[in-house]
């Protein structure tokens, strides 16, 4: 054996041989024909973007490598499937960005153009990642991996939204979503992020009114006037008229009673903008008020705005509020009102509630038995209550999940629009010289084929009222040909939903029936909802099971002072860096060691480097056990030697304190209590055998005893086997080295008993 333990060196070779060995493959035996106690165990990979380079946050993925070594270990048929997420907007974003520097954008490509070019740019880089994860050790099973836009897999998916379609668990409706202006594009409101905010709380004059609003330039798109059923003060006014002074002339809008006015905010008296507030959007539901649309899907005031039409949101605001002071309609003004506004969480940029027709998945329906598995204990959430209390609480109040995405990466959600029974259809597309033609069809027909707006359709806003169908390219009602195609793409968490059941039923039939429900879902809490949530209530649709038994939240990774790691502060760190620098193992244990159950793991280059230093004082004292079995004469070792008739009390002591160790670290990883176990694991290693053990009994080693050394390698091969899931290649290095009866690699070795 080398002096040092050099992990640039031994790494790469031992994945190539775990690789070429096809360990990472599970054997699959009739269920009936496995022996007593063993079962199939499966773990899915939680998708990461296909062409993303890792961060600290993959690398927890040690955690579900730590799981399948050790029930692969066990004995049990083991499948970890890694897959690839083509990440819509999130892709699409990344890719804008890329376009920006060279002074392009999407708006300069039609659809089909973008989507090659956004293709081109994810194949270039889809195995960065995969490559990443190999460097820290993952035995994942490579020969399965899929990606989101498979067409195998894009063909479950489309069948799953016509089922549902039918099923009454997808329509479309026009309702306010939080849109995007410089994204293009709606999110769902688990997407949104909020901030808080000062900015000044403008008190108008309102007809006979004061009341106070953060937002005059949506007063273009008031149509009523709103006070609570119970405030007494205004209670004469309810369901009259008021005549108000405009900027562009004066108009009348109705006072209405709803209980959605909080009287304490402001005077009490709310202006009712029903296209531009979500709150206004359901008051204007409950009154049958009309939808004044004033801001445009641009960002910019519309042509209702009158001689503000053009203007950014932000420009409006400040030029209507001055317009309203110099024509005396201000009353006062706060500048200093705190509250909370939506934001984009890919560029910040703040997010308009605006009138759009959307796709939406019914969840109520969905949401229930998904409750009812967990309360059921058909899923267990792990290691904390209050995880599973979180995972109530959220699809107890959900709300209806809207599916579509204005963008082009992405599979297209699979309806038809028939032009010719909807002449008022909008349409936004590009012509052949790359304008950008807006229009109504009835308005565009005379001027372009239809050949030509299929071809260029960049973006289609059709009213509630369009004719549309799932099912054919032909239109059902006036049998005509001139059907266009929906261009919102689906949310990529609608095709994630749809994880457990697309992968394994795609390649092979039997994997699903084998491996499916999968065992355990490792994740982090922050996708509770987003992801397992959702995948708990598309998995019990289409199967009538859960997908998987257990869900584990591991601990998110800060750094050194506590903090998020994140760009803007500075403190993120390169898993790969680290690997480079102080080897995959001293990473890995790292992450696992210390870290509270479902809490925060505080990483640093110091822990890290203390882990390296633990892999250090394993290949010393496998040195000096082969050192000295090197100048043994009569040296015979036996793995798993009956050790009952040991007469020296110290051995017979290591080998009792060993038996514990195996039981202590075997119910931890029963039981996910990971961190326990490592933390037995190094003190066994680093105190019990190398300063107390080997110290003490170092001199008998040097004569050569035979039963002293038969003892050693024993305990050492044990330590290698319980690391072995923790720390791979460092366990898998040293197995090799030392003698051994079994002539097979650590990986597919048997866990002690």
């Amino acid at each position: 054996m080398d002096k040092t333990y050099d992990p640039t060196l031994a790494e790469d070779n031992i994945y190539r041989m775990w690789e070429k060995g096809g360990y990472f493959t599970p054997k699959m035996p009739d269920k009936k024909a496995l022996p007593a106690g063993r079962r199939a165990f499966s773990i899915l990979l939680p998708l990461p973007n296909a062409n993303d380079p890792m961060h600290m946050g993959h690398a927890m993925f040690v955690i579900q490598d730590i799981m399948i070594r050790y029930h692969r270990m066990l004995g049990d048929p083991t499948l970890w499937l890694p897959g690839g997420d083509h990440a819509g907007i999130e892709t699409q974003f990344v890719f804008e960005k890329k376009l920006a520097k060279s002074g392009k954008s999407r708006f300069d490509f039609d659809r089909e153009t973008l989507y090659r070019m956004i293709e081109s740019f994810v194949e270039e880089n889809k195995n960065i990642n995969r490559n990443q994860m190999k460097r820290l050790g993952f035995s994942l099973d490579w020969t399965r991996y899929h990606y989101s836009l498979e067409p195998e897999i894009i063909s479950i998916v489309l069948t799953t939204f016509r089922n549902m379609h039918a099923d009454g668990l997808i329509y479309r409706d026009e309702r306010l979503v939080n849109y995007c202006t410089k994204c293009g594009t709606s999110f769902s409101d688990l997407e949104i992020k909020h901030v808080e905010q000062i900015d000044p709380l403008y008190y108008m004059k309102y007809g006979p009114f004061v009341l106070a609003t953060v937002r005059p330039e949506t007063k273009f798109g008031d149509t009523a006037v709103a006070v609570h059923p119970k405030d007494k003060r205004y209670l004469r006014w309810v369901d009259k008229e008021i005549e108000v002074e405009g900027l562009i002339g004066k108009f009348t809008v109705k006072v209405i009673a709803d209980s959605a006015i909080d009287p304490k905010f402001g005077t009490g008296v709310a202006k009712v903008t029903p296209a531009h507030d979500m709150t206004d959007f359901e008051i204007g539901k409950r009154h049958n008020l009309a939808i004044k649309q004033v801001i445009g899907f641009d960002g910019r005031l519309a042509d209702a705005a009158g001689p503000y039409a053009g203007l950014k949101v932000k420009a409006a605001r400040e030029k209507v509020a001055t317009d309203l002071q110099t024509r005396g309609l201000i009353d006062h003004i706060d500048n200093n009102y705190t509250h909370t506004v939506g934001i984009c969480y890919k560029c910040n940029t703040v997010l308009e509630p605006l009138p759009i027709p959307q796709w939406y998945v019914k969840t109520k329906p969905l949401a229930k038995p998904a409750i009812a598995a967990v309360k059921e204990g058909k899923t267990k959430i792990v290691p904390l209550k209050r995880f599973e209390k979180l995972y109530f609480r959220w699809l107890e109040n959900i709300t209806d999940w809207n599916i579509s995405r204005q963008i082009v990466w992405g599979p297209r959600i699979p309806a038809w629009y028939c032009l010719d029974c909807n002449p008022t259809i909008r349409l936004t597309f590009l012509d052949k010289q790359g304008n950008k033609i807006n229009g109504l069809y009835k308005d565009l027909q005379d001027r372009y084929s239809f050949e030509e707006i299929a071809k260029g359709l960049q973006n289609l806003m059709a009213p509630i009222s369009a004719t549309y169908t799932l099912y054919s390219r032909s239109c059902k009602t006036c049998r005509g040909s001139h059907v266009v195609q929906e261009t919102d793409t689906f949310d990529t968490w609608f095709l994630s939903s749809q994880w457990p059941v697309t992968t394994l039923q795609v390649d092979n039939k039997k994997d699903f029936s084998y491996f499916y429900p999968t065992s355990v879902l490792d994740t982090m809490w922050d996708i509770l909802f987003f992801w397992v949530a959702r995948m708990m209530m598309m998995g019990l649709y289409k199967t009538g099971e859960v997908p998987f038994e257990a869900v584990h939240i591991h601990s998110r990774v800060v750094d050194a002072h506590g903090q998020k790691m994140s760009k803007s502060r500075g403190n993120v760190m390169d898993p790969i860096a680290l690997v480079e620098k102080f080897g995959a193992d001293a990473l890995r244990f790292a992450l696992v060691f210390g870290a509270a159950p479902g809490g925060d793991i505080a990483i640093s280059e110091d822990k890290v480097r203390g882990m390296r230093n633990f892999a250090n004082k394993l290949w010393n004292m496998a040195r000096f056990i082969e050192m000295n079995i090197q100048t043994s004469q009569k040296f015979n070792f036996f793995e798993n030697k009956n050790f009952e008739s040991l007469q020296n009390n110290e051995e017979k002591q290591i080998i009792n304190d060993l038996n514990k160790l195996t039981a202590h670290v075997t119910k931890c990883l029963d039981t996910y209590r990971f961190s326990d176990a490592a933390q037995a694991l190094y003190d066994f290693a680093w105190h019990r055998v190398a300063d107390v053990y080997l110290e003490k009994n170092k001199e008998r080693f040097k004569m050569n005893e035979d039963q002293s050394l038969t003892v050693l390698l024993h305990v050492f091969h044990r330590i290698l086997k319980l690391l072995h899931p923790f720390m791979p290649f460092i366990t898998e290095e040293l197995w090799n080295a030392l003698p051994r009866k079994y002539d097979k690699p650590l990986i597919i070795s048997s866990w002690p008993s």
